[in-house]
């Protein structure tokens, strides 16, 4: 399925009034896994901005230890403090990577503003090496614009 397919399911999601938001945010994680082939982890991590930590929500992939990660540690850490979208064509040559799983190859980590504060972000573990476009940037962005009506 195209990032344009999948866009409308995403905003069904949202709006659906019959799931609580983690359920929507699930579904959500279970949408994109299953339908871009190289989206091997999906899973959001919100902020707590009182202790700089970030923790982790609905996901789909294989199961990770890392349920809190500090601001600044591994990609997802350096996002909560960027604010910027943070794009890794291969892991191994990133000093600053919290290894999942070996079989990660790239990430990609998309932060979520709701009222122009980050709240927390979508990210995303690839088995293959530079995958991500300008294009799955966007796609994540208006992902995260929706879900953002959530909060």
């Amino acid at each position: 399925m195209t990032f344009q397919e999948l866009q409308p399911k995403i905003s069904a999601i949202v709006s659906d009034n019959n799931k609580v938001r983690d359920e929507k945010l699930l579904a959500v994680c279970q949408l994109l896994n299953e339908n871009i082939e190289y989206y091997n982890w999906v899973g959001f991590y919100f902020a707590n901005h009182e202790n700089k930590t970030l923790h982790l929500g609905p996901y789909v992939g294989a199961e990770t230890d890392h349920t809190v990660i500090p601001f600044g540690k591994g990609i997802c850490g350096q996002v909560a403090e960027s604010n910027a979208n943070f794009v890794v064509p291969d892991v191994k040559a990133q000093d600053n990577y919290i290894a999942c799983s070996l079989t990660v190859k790239s990430e990609i980590v998309v932060p979520l503003f709701v009222n122009g504060i980050n709240i927390g972000q979508i990210d995303i573990d690839s088995h293959v090496i530079d995958p991500f476009t300008e294009a799955d940037e966007r796609f994540l962005e208006f992902v995260n614009q929706e879900v953002a009506k959530l909060f």
